[in-house]
């Protein structure tokens, strides 16, 4: 049987630790612009654009990240099969079978599905044209494909796939062995011998084809998965599965679940440009450098200053006299580390997060489906946010028990429900919600709404939230 449908399945969990303090837990980097304007997860949308027999994308994400996926297909206009809500990460091999599943449910179980992770970067979009169009080929007649990276050093930070035997009639080799990440000298045999690849992450194989080889070497994890997507619940353009049914899958990636197991794995070379951002130093090599081979990112100033990677969200960040530095300003953290050792950055989210500290999980400013809020300023009674509601957007309608808050009109337009009363208030307006009134805020113009919030009471946390309504299905 030949297929022609291809339909791009884009992972996009992961926490990019080691991207710290750019991506964190709750904005990870997929979701950032770690390279240019669009976020990794964009680009490996756009790249895919006007690939022939390719169909809509199907997006399987952390539930937590939902409206950032939704938010950022909105805004560059592209549609979607549908976005799978994972309620807890199970890694790769329970996130694919969701995929091949919900495939099957809507008639599609001999479809193709291109597996690609959103936080890569290629660069060589016609040689990714040719890979795809050679692991379709191969997986028509049954095989499971993945794309292997040619190499260029001896990395000790990827797998490796060594190529075993041609196959007649297909531009693709039989796997003979996944490898674990090498030391040094291992990885440079691999490179010499001209038989390893390294292991991207990428496949290429028919749906019922990964339903079946899961049914044979991994039940446990295709049983879970079907009972939590027994009964999905469509909620606009979201598909939740059952939490409990999830929960208990376990976590295992598809390499060890299927790709090692089955006597139909195959490899198809790409060299396109190839990059998995997984570190600083990555985002440095792929980035535009200047004619002293730094990568400056936003307002910046050097002098005798060489290999340097700068990324300034909101200051000057200045650099004189230093090479081969990666430095990192946000509003909330500063990072300063050598080139060669930002694979190390994940040690300093490991200590955030023993010590419980915000900064390890989330960004002062923070993404919600109706705009953002940046806490700009607070001590022990009080906290002030800058927030911006997009056109149209509202936040919930709820109530607090601890805190009382001004709100302050620096642009556009604010409808506000306090209590039995709506206002309407304009630039330089402002009105109080008492503590324990309910309330809600929503922007009914054209433009993006900004507001300063002055909130005050014994406690200020963003879990003394309690809603009653919200467009949005939060609880």
């Amino acid at each position: 049987m030949t297929t022609t449908s291809i339909i791009p399945v884009i992972l996009s969990g992961g926490s990019g630790t080691r991207l710290w303090p750019m991506s964190r837990q709750l904005r990870p980097k997929q979701f950032l612009p770690m390279v240019d304007k669009l976020t990794l997860f964009q680009n490996t949308l756009q790249r895919l654009q006007g690939i022939p027999k390719l169909e809509n994308a199907l997006i399987v994400c952390n539930e937590e990240h939902r409206f950032m996926v939704a938010e950022q297909l909105r805004t560059l206009n592209l549609k979607h099969q549908g976005i799978l809500l994972e309620p807890i990460g199970r890694n790769t091999a329970p996130a694919i079978a969701l995929a091949a599943l919900y495939l099957s449910q809507q008639g599609k179980a001999d479809a193709l599905m291109l597996v690609l992770p959103a936080d890569h970067v290629i660069q060589d979009k016609m040689a990714l044209e040719q890979a795809i169009q050679a692991a379709a080929q191969a997986a028509n007649d049954g095989y499971l494909a993945t794309f292997g990276i040619v190499p260029q050093r001896a990395e000790t930070g990827y797998g490796y796939i060594q190529q075993g035997t041609n196959i007649a009639g297909l531009t693709a080799k039989r796997v003979a062995a996944f490898v674990e990440k090498p030391d040094a000298t291992t990885a440079t045999t691999y490179i010499n011998s001209g038989e390893y690849l390294w292991n991207s992450g990428m496949f290429l194989f028919r749906a019922d084809r990964l339903l079946a080889e899961l049914a044979e070497h991994q039940p446990n994890v295709l049983h879970q998965c079907q009972a939590a997507l027994a009964h999905p619940n469509h909620d606009v353009d979201f598909v939740r599965l059952d939490q409990t049914a999830f929960s208990a899958c376990p976590s295992i990636s598809i390499d060890y679940a299927v790709m090692e197991k089955t006597k139909d794995a195959v490899v198809i070379p790409l060299d396109a440009g190839w990059s998995d951002v997984g570190a600083w130093s990555a985002v440095w090599e792929v980035s535009q450098q200047d004619e002293n081979n730094n990568v400056l990112r936003g307002d910046t100033l050097t002098h005798n200053a060489n290999n340097n990677l700068v990324y300034a969200e909101s200051r000057l960040v200045t650099l004189v006299g230093v090479e081969n530095l990666t430095v990192v300003e946000t509003k909330d953290a500063v990072l300063v580390a050598h080139r060669d050792q930002v694979q190390d950055v994940k040690h300093i989210v490991g200590q955030l997060q023993t010590q419980q500290r915000p900064e390890a999980a989330i960004h002062r400013e923070v993404n919600r489906p109706w705009g953002t809020y940046d806490c700009i300023d607070g001590g022990g009674r009080f906290q002030v946010k800058r927030i911006m509601v997009k056109p149209g957007a509202k936040l919930s309608l709820q109530m607090h028990h601890h805190r009382a808050e001004h709100w302050i009109v620096v642009s556009g337009t604010a409808e506000v429900r306090c209590g039995e009363k709506t206002l309407l208030l304009t630039e330089n307006q402002s009105t109080y919600i008492p503590l324990g009134e309910i309330h809600s805020l929503s922007n009914p113009g054209k433009l993006p709404l900004e507001i300063i919030e002055v909130q005050s009471g014994s406690y200020l946390g963003e879990d003394d939230i309690v809603r009653f309504e919200d467009v949005y299905g939060r609880s």
